[in-house]
C-alpha cells in the first residue's frame, strides 16, 4: 500500500486540479451559466456535499485518534504488565532465571520488530506467539516448594495468557481500517467542491494562492487522519518509551 505522504499528494493534486479545472472551464462556459441563478443554485448543491464531506472528515478524525489512544495505552498497560510479570518470576527463586531471559529476549524483539532502526523498512508483527507459549510452558514446568511459590507461579502464569492476548490484539490491530473506496469517495466530494471554487471565483492570483493553501490543508487533514491509521509507522508513532523503560528495568 501507497504511504500516506503518497496518499496526501494525489489528494492535493486532484483536490487543487479541480479547482484549476473550474478556472479552465470559466473561461469556455456561456456567459448565462455563470448568471447568479446558476450560482445560487450551486452554491446549494456544492454546500450539502461541504457538509457531508466535514462531517465525514470529522468522524475519521475522531476514529482514527480513538484508535490510536486505545492503542497507545495498550502498550503501556503491555510494557506495565512485563515488569510485574519478570517481578513475580524473580520473587519466585532463582529456578525463574531461564524463563526471566525468555521475557527480556521476547521483549527486545518486539520492539526492534515494532521500531525497526531502519525507519524506511515498516513495521513487521510476528506472526504467531510463539514466545508466550514458550514462556508459559517455562513457568508451567517449575515444581513450587511451599504456597508462596505456588501463588507466584499462577499469577505469572496468568500475566503470561494476558500478554499472549495483548499482543495478538496489536498484531490484528496492525491493518488499516480506512476503507480506498470510502477515501476515493471523500476525494471525489472534496474535487467537486473545489471544482465549483474555481468556476465561479475571479481567475486572479489571490483566488488562486488560497485555493491552493485550501487545498493543501484539505490534503493535510486527511494526512493526519491515514498517519493515526498507521499508528507504528509514519511520523506520528506511538513512542516506545514505555516499552524501553520495562526493558531497563527486566532482570533486576
Amino acid at each position: 500500500m501507497m504511504s500516506s505522504m503518497t496518499i496526501s499528494w494525489l489528494v492535493f493534486a486532484c483536490v487543487f486540479g479541480g479547482a484549476l479545472l473550474g478556472i479552465i472551464i470559466r473561461t469556455v462556459v456561456p456567459a448565462h451559466h455563470l448568471s447568479p441563478e446558476s450560482k445560487d443554485i450551486v452554491k446549494l448543491g456544492m454546500g450539502l456535499i461541504a457538509t457531508m464531506a466535514a462531517l465525514l472528515l470529522g468522524l475519521l478524525v475522531s476514529s482514527t485518534k480513538g484508535s490510536y489512544d486505545k492503542q497507545r495505552n495498550e502498550l503501556t498497560e503491555m510494557s506495565a504488565k512485563i515488569i510485574v510479570l519478570d517481578r513475580l518470576m524473580a520473587h519466585y527463586g532463582s529456578e525463574t532465571k531461564e524463563a526471566r531471559d525468555l521475557l527480556r529476549r521476547s521483549a527486545v524483539r518486539l520492539l526492534n520488530e515494532t521500531w525497526p532502526e531502519n525507519s524506511s523498512r515498516p513495521a513487521q508483527s510476528e506472526p504467531t506467539a510463539a514466545w508466550a507459549e514458550a514462556l508459559y510452558d517455562n513457568i508451567q514446568a517449575l515444581a513450587p516448594q511451599n504456597a508462596a511459590q505456588r501463588s507466584f507461579q499462577a499469577q505469572a502464569l496468568s500475566r503470561i495468557i494476558d500478554l499472549g492476548q495483548m499482543r495478538w490484539l496489536m498484531i490484528e490491530q496492525s491493518g488499516s481500517s480506512i476503507s480506498i473506496v470510502f477515501l476515493v469517495v471523500v476525494v471525489f466530494w472534496l474535487t467537486i467542491i473545489f471544482v465549483s471554487f474555481g468556476l465561479y471565483g475571479p481567475p486572479n492570483a489571490t483566488v488562486i494562492v488560497t485555493l491552493f493553501l485550501c487545498a493543501l490543508s484539505v490534503s493535510g487533514a486527511l494526512f493526519l487522519i491515514l498517519e493515526l491509521d498507521q499508528p507504528f509507522e509514519g511520523l506520528i508513532q506511538i513512542p516506545s518509551a514505555p516499552l524501553r523503560d520495562a526493558l531497563s528495568r527486566l532482570g533486576k
